[in-house]
């Protein structure tokens, strides 16, 4: 069995989940990356960073939509490692062409539900069920399950309905994970994205550069990867070990009703 933690991060390959892989690198973790390609760009280039800081790099190609494949992708990681101490549940995708809530397309919005809904609760499934027996095989074994989200949990959008949906439902499989779990010892958060600059807002860059000047965000300024990540670090060291079930919001303020 692996001596040092292990941290499972899903949509590993850029943005947001490259940042948390690098970061929980840097705290200690042994990294598995999951992505839908394991030999993508982005995965190649990541490894040698995680590498340098000291950490091992398991990268695995797995659509997380693809639910029968979880057993596989999970007996895997427990094969190489023996142990798995913590899963950021963080892959999600957009639409290709956004359109109007009244144009919705249904192809596309079962696939927007299928990755960032289905996909991450079950995977949630199978891993807790793994954690559970650890507990009892890993000395100060600390199992922590992260769900990450986004503003539009609350936030009307019409021209990402699916994306709406798909992040509110998620909030709520955040809440329902802690509340079952806690008696099991493994404590669930969802973490709470606001305007993070990534490819996926790069397509509406002008747009919300204008919404920022306009107040959109308190602390006006766009979000970065690393914001997410370093919050994501605090909770995989233990520094929240009393606050199950808590949202933790990364977005400048958007949260904030003022009037």
């Amino acid at each position: 069995m692996n001596s040092k933690p292990v941290a499972i991060i899903t949509g590993a390959s850029r943005g947001i989940g490259r940042a948390i892989s690098l970061t929980l690198a840097s705290e200690g973790f042994d990294i598995a990356a999951i992505a839908r390609t394991s030999d993508s760009e982005g995965m190649i280039s990541l490894q040698p960073e995680i590498e340098e800081r000291g950490a091992q790099f398991f990268p695995i190609g797995l659509d997380v939509a693809h639910t029968n494949l979880h057993d596989e992708t999970i007996s895997s990681i427990l094969e190489r490692y023996g142990r798995i101490d913590i899963l950021v549940n963080n892959a999600g995708i957009a639409p290709i062409e956004r359109r109007d809530l009244l144009d919705l397309d249904e192809e596309t919005f079962d696939r927007v539900l299928a990755v960032n809904l289905r996909g991450p609760v079950f995977l949630a499934r199978r891993v807790a069920r793994e954690m559970i027996w650890m507990k009892e095989k890993i000395t100060g074994y600390r199992p922590t399950i992260m769900f990450v989200t986004s503003f539009l949990a609350y936030t009307s959008f019409n021209h990402a309905v699916d994306v709406c949906v798909s992040k509110a439902g998620l909030s709520m499989a955040a809440l329902v994970f802690a509340d079952r779990l806690s008696e099991e010892g493994i404590n669930v958060y969802e973490i709470r994205p606001g305007l993070i600059r990534t490819e996926l807002t790069s397509r509406s860059k002008f747009k919300f550069d204008k919404l920022i000047t306009e107040g959109l965000i308190p602390q006006k300024r766009w979000g970065t990867p690393d914001d997410v990540a370093k919050a994501v670090a605090s909770l995989a060291r233990g520094d929240w070990s009393f606050s199950a079930g808590t949202i933790f919001e990364v977005s400048g303020g958007m949260n904030i009703q003022s009037i």
